[in-house]
């Protein structure tokens, strides 16, 4: 066993997470859905939706079974909605083409919607005690900063190279529980900001720490300006105020997902309104300007500034949507700027 491995493993016999709920019972169903959940996202945030989830989808063939609103409703404020959209999508294949078995060779796993490379691995060792090496965000932190790697992980070159020493260092026996020791690592001490170096097990080979540079690894992505753009979100509300709301195509941002009517512009809302309900704007029941705020995406900053319209008796013919009721609304899967209009409106009615 390399001595990387080796003193990983001793740390994480100790000082390692044992007790987090998909570590109990490690089906790869259960493995699968903490992974994807975990993409791009802290263990603190989702340990609540983990628990949620699996208690309506307790197995893979209940995800199967599920619409894809009820599994959109659970990933609501979740974020990375492909996520969840590819997870339900993937249960569905694995239900007809594997009978509801989860497949266990790499090829098979790899081959379904929203998992790659370093997700198969992870499933392969922690569920089906197979070696092998995985290279998610925490792993890429851990081993371009022990071995002072220059160069954004994202580059095909460096990544390659991570992936040579991921395979290096993974052990022959215990890798399902070394999976999760260097996850934990990377989580817990060897984090982005503030890393407990004095705590880590791997401090006297760390290449970084002995260059006194450990916040430089590893390299960030090279910057480029957001963009910002700009939304108009309509607040439409009937007489028995219930919520109009469109669900959104399955591409795209905020895929597959219940929204309000989105416009680039005040002028192109008043448009699309037209005359069926441009007839029924009077005094009051004219549109209402809230406050703008902003939301940001991993490629662009959204400017928002919802607008309310009431007493509205019917939408245009050919609108694409359907009326709910504010509390119901909830049930479904909402983006999360949107979820926060609808609970401000709900307190304000």
């Amino acid at each position: 066993m390399h001595e990387f491995s080796e003193k990983l493993l001793a740390w994480f016999d100790i000082h390692g997470r044992h007790d987090l709920p998909w570590q109990q019972d490690k089906t790869a169903y259960r493995v699968w859905v903490s992974e994807i959940m975990l993409q791009q996202t802290q263990v603190k945030t989702v340990i609540p939706y983990y628990q949620r989830f699996m208690q309506s989808f307790p197995g893979l063939r209940q995800l199967a079974n599920a619409s894809q609103d009820e599994v959109l409703a659970h990933w609501s404020g979740l974020g990375y909605y492909a996520r969840g959209r590819n997870l339900h999508k993937a249960a569905q294949m694995i239900e007809q083409e594997y009978g509801g078995e989860f497949p266990a060779e790499f090829d098979e796993i790899v081959a379904l919607p929203g998992i790659g490379r370093s997700t198969a691995g992870a499933i392969l060792s922690i569920a089906h005690k197979k070696r092998y090496p995985i290279l998610d965000g925490n792993v890429k932190r851990v081993l371009s900063r022990y071995l002072a790697v220059e160069g954004w992980p994202g580059e095909k070159a460096i990544e390659s190279r991570l992936w040579e020493q991921a395979e290096l260092f993974t052990p022959e026996q215990r890798f399902d529980d070394y999976t999760q020791a260097i996850m934990d690592l990377g989580a817990t001490l060897c984090t982005r900001s503030k890393p407990d170096c004095e705590a880590c097990p791997l401090a006297a080979g760390c290449a970084a720490l002995q260059q006194n540079r450990v916040t430089d690894f590893p390299y960030s992505k090279p910057k480029k300006t957001k963009p910002v753009k700009q939304a108009n979100l309509l607040m439409l509300l009937n007489e028995r105020n219930q919520i109009w709301l469109e669900q959104r195509p399955q591409s795209g941002i905020w895929g597959g997902l219940w929204s309000l009517p989105q416009y680039d512009s005040i002028d192109e809302l008043e448009r699309a309104l037209g005359p069926t309900l441009q007839s029924r704007v009077g005094s009051r029941q004219s549109l209402v300007k809230w406050e703008s705020f902003r939301h940001t995406f991993s490629h662009y900053h959204l400017d928002i500034e919802p607008v309310k319209l009431e007493q509205v008796q019917e939408v245009p013919a050919d609108w694409l949507g359907e009326w709910h009721n504010l509390e119901q609304a909830n049930e479904l899967g909402l983006p999360a700027p949107v979820k926060s209009l609808l609970g401000q409106l709900e307190r304000e009615l």
